[in-house]
């Protein structure tokens, strides 16, 4: 018998509605049921946000059933209205395309573990030759549009002044009928989501009944919010993205491994495998030492491994490492570009490289380590200056190309914690 599903969600927080949960729990007392989680292709990869669900179905897997994740190669053309406060813009066929590519390999990666028991669809492929009169004439004409009116993700949007538009309304619709495909292709009866897909769910369900007399269930999980109720997986900078070009896996993990405190605990029930007993002890540890951060390292190396693989998490740990002091070596300019972002970076000619070389001296002045050579002179002195993190206490030293670690750029640094980029263009 596979593990007890729902059970498993409860324990981690990861029920925010369900439906009948006896009826839901004795469908799943039969090992190989098929549970399915919907994703548009709104870019080119998925972003923290979509984590939830991802990590639902390798759940779904682990608990003995097959996971189905949808691509919503038709879906997508639309959009979603659920959580927004404005229309999407519509995507070209050729954006759509490599879209639902990218966000392909990105849930085929997560759910590697579950081996052949995962299913990847697109809805484009059974709405793909349906004619309009056609859809409104077999699915639409169940849908009473009082019923419409009253889901949450429409009454939000019809409450501003931007309204909704017709498009986005019968979004509703589409994705109701892929929940009626799937339960007919795959004997599909569960879907799971996030708590704002609740209206789409059940509207999927009601048409279930309506069309096919069948029972259908769902499921949905709390937001990822963090603890003042702002969407997690949002920087300055921009979104948390999966993909490592979006996203470095030292980015990525340098993102959990700052959450507050408040967050970090419920974040290792809901996104991790990690078990509720080590959960609970790092739950202890982290009242007793905060500043250890053991919760915030446990979170970081169980999704940067999930997302980008052991050589992911070992670049970001290395680059992790080289920020707090280690040696530099064996980065292109890029990766050091990622690590050194937010510190101060000045060009020099590549030229001055040549000969003797550029006098670290200047190039601590220059960079701003040091308001003058003088002060320059003395931090060397002192055993404060560094290249590329190897202390360097010869003021007389000169820069050359041998000390490049990419290739135009290396890193210098004044004291513990003060650092600059030096670029030679």
């Amino acid at each position: 018998m596979p593990n007890d599903l729902v059970t498993e969600f409860e324990a981690r927080g990861l029920v925010h509605q369900s439906t009948d949960t006896a009826a839901l729990r004795a469908w799943l007392t039969t090992p190989g049921r098929r549970v399915y989680a919907g994703f548009d292709p709104t870019a080119d990869s998925l972003h923290v946000g979509h984590l939830v669900a991802l990590v639902l179905l390798r759940r779904v897997a682990h608990a003995g059933h097959e996971p189905v994740a949808l691509i919503g190669g038709a879906t997508g053309m639309i959009g979603d209205p659920s959580g927004r406060s404005d229309e999407r813009n519509l995507l070209s066929p050729a954006e759509l395309e490599a879209n639902i590519a990218g966000v392909g390999r990105q849930i085929r990666a997560v759910l590697a573990s579950a081996g052949d028991r995962v299913h990847v669809v697109n809805n484009a492929d059974w709405m793909r030759g349906v004619g309009y009169l056609e859809f409104l004439r077999d699915v639409g004409k169940h849908f009473p549009l009082s019923q419409m009116l009253a889901k949450d993700s429409v009454k939000s949007r019809l409450e501003r002044d931007g309204g909704i538009s017709y498009t986005e309304f019968s979004y509703m619709l589409l994705q109701a009928w892929d929940f009626v495909q799937l339960s007919d292709a795959l004997d599909c009866r569960v879907q799971i989501g996030g708590s704002d897909q609740w209206g789409n769910i059940t509207a999927g369900i009601e048409l279930g009944r309506r069309l096919r007399s069948r029972d259908l269930h769902g499921i949905t999980c709390p937001l990822l919010t963090k603890s003042d109720g702002s969407k997690m997986g949002k920087t300055a900078s921009g979104a948390i993205w999966l993909d490592p070009k979006r996203t470095s896996p030292y980015r990525f993990y340098q993102y959990w491994i700052n959450l507050d405190d408040a967050d970090a605990g419920r974040c290792l029930l809901r996104l991790t495998e990690v078990t509720l007993e080590e959960i609970a002890d790092l739950d202890t540890r982290r009242a007793a030492n905060p500043a250890a951060r053991d919760t915030q390292k446990r979170l970081a190396e169980e999704l940067t491994r999930l997302v980008h693989g052991e050589a992911g998490l070992a670049a970001a740990r290395q680059a992790t490492d080289i920020f707090f002091g280690a040696e530099i070596a064996s980065l292109d300019d890029d990766a050091l570009s990622e690590i050194f972002a937010d510190v101060p970076s000045h060009e020099f000619p590549r030229a001055s490289l040549d000969g003797e070389g550029l006098p670290l001296v200047e190039a601590i002045k220059a960079t701003g380590l040091a308001a003058s050579a003088s002060a320059a002179r003395r931090t060397i002195e002192q055993g404060g200056g560094y290249v590329n993190n190897r202390r360097v206490t010869d003021p007389a030293h000169r820069l050359t190309a041998s000390d490049l670690v990419g290739s135009s750029t290396l890193v210098l640094r004044s004291g513990k914690k003060s650092y600059a980029v030096a670029r030679f263009i």
